[in-house]
């Protein structure tokens, strides 16, 4: 696992969980071969983007997936699928982090990762979950 260190907005430095480059190795080739996927950084984690928007990151002993909410809650508790904190904050909205310790095992997760794309794409083109239409007033009829 490669682990560093992080500034913090004082002088004192944050210790970082790091990230399996098993698991790393992985994702890159389970990813591969979709041409709607750049792999790049975020937050100095190996991550996967989608229409410029990040929908996946390596960090700590898994991966942190984005998803609806109502995904989200329903996989949360399953075996190897708890909430994403990153260092250690408060949960974070629509996150999901997996892990397993054999990192063969992410494979079995390609449907969670598409529908992570399919997600954060359709947020990101306006036809997704984030796209809210405003309700009409009666005095606007």
């Amino acid at each position: 696992m490669r682990t560093s260190r992080r500034g913090s907005s004082g002088s004192s430095q944050v210790d970082s969980p790091g990230y399996r480059t098993d698991v790393l190795e992985v994702l890159a080739k389970l990813l591969s071969d979709r041409t709607d996927v750049r792999p790049g950084k975020m937050f100095g984690f190996p991550a996967f983007f989608t229409c410029g928007k990040l929908f996946a990151c390596v960090y700590g002993e898994g991966v942190g997936l984005k998803l609806p909410e109502d995904t989200v809650r329903r996989l949360v508790g399953k075996p190897g699928i708890i909430p994403f904190q990153p260092y250690g904050k408060p949960k974070v909205r629509e996150w999901i982090h997996i892990c397993h310790d054999r990192p063969g095992s992410f494979s079995k997760e390609a449907g969670l990762f598409k529908a992570s794309i399919r997600f954060v794409a359709g947020a990101t083109l306006g036809g997704g979950p984030r796209a809210t239409k405003r309700p009409t007033s009666p005095a606007s009829k």
